[in-house]
């Protein structure tokens, strides 16, 4: 028999398999390809695929049939809304109105109509969509935090603060809530009433945590030596509080001792290695104090650790 024989007889029988192979693969892949070209009638599809697109106005082409979309909830119009807040608020205020029709006692609708209003700074439409939320929710605490965070953000602090006051009056044994309203009352110079507060909030959060809060309060209002004390306490009862650190470092800061400061924002840095906060203050400490070779290798770290933030390291850290 020539050399070669058997595997001639052979290899007809090896292309017959593999031919098989090849097909099951093709028929699987034809499988998987049929839902993309199948009608899309349900708005989780529509919704899943703009998710997935970057920018509010690829989206709009997705989202906006389901206004008029039988089988789509209030809750997957108010998702819709929210996808095209940034960049087509306009569409997205169409799309949130459909969810309010559908369901007009829902108070998360009422809520993103005054966000998608202030975008459009849209003051009146913010004021009564709030409004109608209070209705809706009377003893529902998110309104008056909505309304706090808008008057913030236009610099009504004193407003801001009233507001967060209202939404604790709701919600007096939730510890964000409150200490939104202290963080507001401190800002718009109601130490007293700030710590107050606190008082009320102990044993709902950790004590270390509060000493940090009644020391950015005592901060707030210029008294630095009692801050110290109770960053100190707070930093003692848990070492391993890199916030404590950090608020450490900035009040040593502003009592000039500055070898204390440095100490304080590195351990910062050491227990937070993802938060850039310790070492882009310390650089400019580093820049006011006149040490310009150490805030150079501090801006090194920066830039090796966090290449990502550069907005933030040119802002606190940027060489003469």
């Amino acid at each position: 028999m020539p050399p070669n024989a058997a595997g001639r007889r052979h290899r007809p029988h090896l292309d017959r398999s593999l031919r098989g192979v090849l097909w099951v693969c093709a028929g699987a892949f034809l499988i998987h390809l049929i839902p993309l070209f199948l009608p899309r009638n349900m708005p989780e599809q529509e919704l899943a695929i703009a998710r997935a697109l970057p920018t509010a106005e690829q989206r709009v082409q997705f989202l906006m049939p389901l206004r008029e979309h039988p089988k789509a909830t209030p809750a997957e119009l108010r998702e819709a809304a929210e996808l095209l807040l940034e960049g087509a608020p306009g569409q997205a205020r169409e799309l949130a109105q459909e969810a309010e029709r559908r369901d007009p006692n829902a108070v998360e609708t009422q809520l993103l109509m005054a966000r998608i209003c202030d975008v459009e700074r849209m003051d009146r439409c913010v004021n009564a969509s709030l409004e109608r939320a209070a209705q809706v929710a009377p003893n529902d605490a998110r309104p008056d935090l909505l309304r706090a965070e808008l008057r913030e953000k236009d610099g009504d602090v004193s407003g801001a603060a009233e507001s967060a006051g209202r939404a604790y009056g709701k919600a007096p044994a939730d510890p964000l809530i409150g200490l939104r309203y202290v963080r507001l009352l401190s800002a718009s110079r109601q130490g007293g009433e700030a710590l107050k507060v606190l008082g009320r909030l102990e044993g709902s959060m950790p004590r270390s945590r509060l000493l940090v809060e009644q020391g950015r309060v005592h901060a707030q209002d210029g008294r630095d030596a009692e801050a110290i004390r109770l960053f100190r306490k707070a930093v003692e009862d848990d070492p391993r509080l890199g916030v404590g650190f950090f608020e450490l470092g900035l009040a040593w800061y502003r009592l000039g001792n500055l070898e204390a400061a440095e100490e304080a924002l590195r351990e910062s840095d050491r227990l937070e290695p993802s938060n850039p906060k310790g070492l882009a203050a310390l650089c400019a400490m580093q820049l006011k104090a006149g040490n310009i070779d150490g805030a150079r290798l501090t801006r090194m770290d920066l830039e090796r650790r966090f290449s990502g933030k550069q907005e933030l390291i040119r802002q606190s850290c940027s060489m003469p």
